[in-house]
């Protein structure tokens, strides 16, 4: 078993097995092997019920008792996954990572996501045991092979950290963190090009508490995380290794729970990927992967293993993962320092919304309503044409076209353009050319139409505007349909969550800073109307009242303080606590509001994704939103989309959409 550092506690699933008797345990995996067929299920058990440490004597004793390979045996006797995970455990945990990388680096093609994984999270003397096992097991250097095998910054940052001289946490120096950032900033943001060699020295040889301290003072100084630098100075593999250094920098346990997720997510399994942490991990950090999993993901990884794999190797892995974290909520230290570092960031990082539609330039309204008119006139619709126009034109520009084709034709274009296209092209086309405040309420207006309320719609446009776009909407609402927002409110919603829409809708949220004592009395109110304070007091209606006031007026600067007290009082996050002590509608508006206050590009990423998750499209949710925020923040939206999905979202689009040309507004 790996053993803790001094005064730490150890955080694995798989400890030592009392009582343990290598010759035994020997006896026992030759029995399970002898004969036609093999017990799979005693293999299973004993094997993942031993620690490594363990392991390496069973292997001993069996060549001793038998004269025999015991992984040799295991390779002849087992097949496929589950045969992979068993040998891997057998291994010690160096040869393992030195097993993975020689695979990686064999045969046509590298595989740069496993080189990444091992050496981006490795210690020094992890590092150093590694390579010193690849020499034993290959007769090769392993520098040499990584050289051979990759090129270019990827190649030079992985030669740094394969020296496996990472400063010692103890190495801090206040002035050294200073000279990091300004270095970092000006081998990126302030240099035309990129110092690439500045970011390798940096990234690869300070201590993680220096660098942690670093990515602090960076953040206050730029206004965005080093990740963001990262992201638009560096690219391809180099980019990718160098955001996975800066992930376990920050939480190596926070970085293998998110590679378990994206293993697992989607259509098939990355089984290779989940083999290898679910090894590796299994004596150092489980118990945190775990918890920061439940946090992160609102699931148990043993829930989603259970749910992803099948037969013995299921079994293996549920073993190794060591039991059930299915109770949302409730945070371990670790996570609940995650969770509290995540508002942290939230609250200081200061992100600047880009559109993808922009302005054209040498902007003609005349020709573009000429060739409008072309595109409509005659037998059949040139609809490439109507696209181009309209998906490269702003909103702005797009009023101005509608009045010059009133002028020159004394024909309504949005007329025009209903008689000659349909489906979902119509849908989006028509909404591109609404101003954003009626495309709204018009919305909203088919949200409470006919039988049945669309509840997510209402959420989503009242959870996330700001108060100008909310005013404007209620404005065009009144125009459009001769009756207030409000009043249609009332007519259609309920009780709390029509109190609710109603506040948003008036768009009163306070626009300041940050009332630091102010923001520990709301954190107090969050923890005693959802039922988790030590010391409840006041009746539960004002409760309520008090609640709703704070999530529907408070500035969004101050939530995300009130947010970060919240963690701090009660080691819970209030979105996980909202969806563990409330229902319904309710609940789901006030998730809506957390969830723009920490992030709304990542919200509406979110929002995108589950509309083409599944059998079937959700275009209208689709469609909303790329028209919504196609010159707000949809170029963020991409970049929270594919940071979360591991896929653009323009290859979503393409994957699960017909006939939406939206690749265009995503451009």
């Amino acid at each position: 078993m790996a053993k803790p550092a001094q005064g730490t506690k150890y955080r694995g699933s798989i400890h030592d097995f009392p009582d343990f008797d290598p010759s035994r345990d020997a006896e026992a995996l030759y029995t399970a092997m002898k004969g036609f067929g093999s017990d799979k299920e005693a293999i299973l058990e004993l094997i993942t019920s031993r620690s490594n440490r363990q392991r390496q004597e069973i292997c001993q004793s069996y060549k001793s008792l038998y004269g025999k390979d015991l992984i040799a045996d295991l390779k002849y006797e087992l097949t496929g996954k589950f045969e992979r995970l068993i040998v891997g455990l057998m291994r010690p945990l160096a040869y393992c990572d030195a097993k993975e990388i020689k695979d990686a680096i064999s045969g046509i093609g590298t595989d740069e996501k496993c080189l990444i994984e091992i050496l981006a999270s490795r210690t020094n003397e992890q590092i150093h045991q590694l390579v010193a096992a690849y020499k034993d097991a290959y007769e090769r250097d392993l520098e040499a092979d990584i050289i051979g095998d990759t090129s270019g910054h990827f190649q030079k940052m992985l030669v740094v950290l394969l020296q496996g001289t990472r400063e010692a946490d103890d190495v801090v120096s206040e002035d050294l963190v200073q000279q990091d950032v300004q270095d970092l900033y000006e081998a990126g943001e302030l240099k035309w090009g990129t110092d690439e060699a500045q970011f390798i020295y940096i990234l690869g040889n300070r201590s993680k508490q220096h660098l942690r301290l670093v990515f602090d003072e960076y953040l206050k100084t730029t206004g965005k995380p080093i990740e963001a630098s990262i992201r638009g100075e560096l690219s391809g593999d180099f980019e990718k290794l160098m955001l996975a250094v800066v992930k376990c920098i920050r939480s190596t346990p926070e970085y293998f729970a998110e590679r378990l997720f994206k293993a697992m997510k989607g259509l098939g399994t990355r089984d290779n990927t989940l083999i290898r942490i679910m090894v590796s991990r299994s004596e150092l950090d489980m118990l945190d992967i775990r918890e920061i999993f439940r946090t992160k993901y609102e699931k148990s990884l043993y829930s989603m293993i259970k749910n992803d794999t099948s037969g013995e190797y299921k079994r293996a892995l549920l073993k190794l993962c060591g039991g059930d974290d299915d109770a949302a909520g409730q945070f371990f230290p670790e996570a609940a320092q995650v969770a509290y570092q995540m508002w942290e960031l939230s609250a200081v990082a200061r992100v600047e919304l880009k559109g993808t539609v922009r302005p054209a330039d040498n902007f003609n309204p005349d020709a573009d309503a000429k060739a409008l008119r072309k595109a409509m006139k005659g037998l059949g619709t040139d609809e490439d044409t109507i696209i181009d126009i309209i998906t490269h034109r702003s909103n702005a520009q797009r009023q101005q076209i509608r009045q010059t084709f009133k002028s020159h034709f004394g024909r309504d274009l949005m007329a025009d353009l209903k008689s000659e296209i349909s489906g979902d092209l119509a849908r989006l086309i028509l909404g591109l050319m609404m101003p954003p405040a009626h495309y709204d309420a018009k919305q909203l207006k088919k949200a409470m139409e006919g039988a049945g309320t669309d509840e997510k719609a209402l959420i989503e446009i009242l959870a996330t505007r700001t108060n100008a776009e909310i005013r404007a909407i209620c404005e065009a609402y009144k125009e459009d349909y001769h009756k207030s927002l409000e009043d249609a409110l009332s007519s259609d919603t309920s009780g709390h969550f029509k109190r609710i829409l109603v506040s948003l809708a008036t768009g009163n949220r306070e626009e300041g800073g940050e009332d630091r004592d102010q923001a520990r009395e709301d954190a107090q109110v969050a923890a005693e109307i959802l039922e988790i304070a030590d010391t409840p007091s006041g009746d539960k209606t004002s409760l309520e009242t008090r609640f709703m006031t704070i999530l529907c007026t408070r500035s969004y600067q101050h939530l995300r303080r009130v947010f970060q007290e919240f963690v701090k009082m009660t080691n819970y996050d209030v979105e996980h606590t909202i969806k563990k002590e409330m229902s319904g509608d309710v609940r789901d508006v006030f998730v809506a509001i957390v969830q723009s206050v920490k992030n709304k590009p990542l919200f509406f990423a979110d929002k995108l994704y589950k509309s083409m998750k599944g059998a079937g499209t959700d275009e209208k949710t689709l469609t909303r939103i790329m028209i919504s925020r196609s010159e707000i923040d949809l170029l963020n939206i991409r970049r929270e989309f594919i940071e979360k999905y591991d896929k653009s979202l323009h290859q979503a689009i393409e994957s699960f959409s017909q006939g939406v040309p939206s690749q265009d507004i995503d451009k």
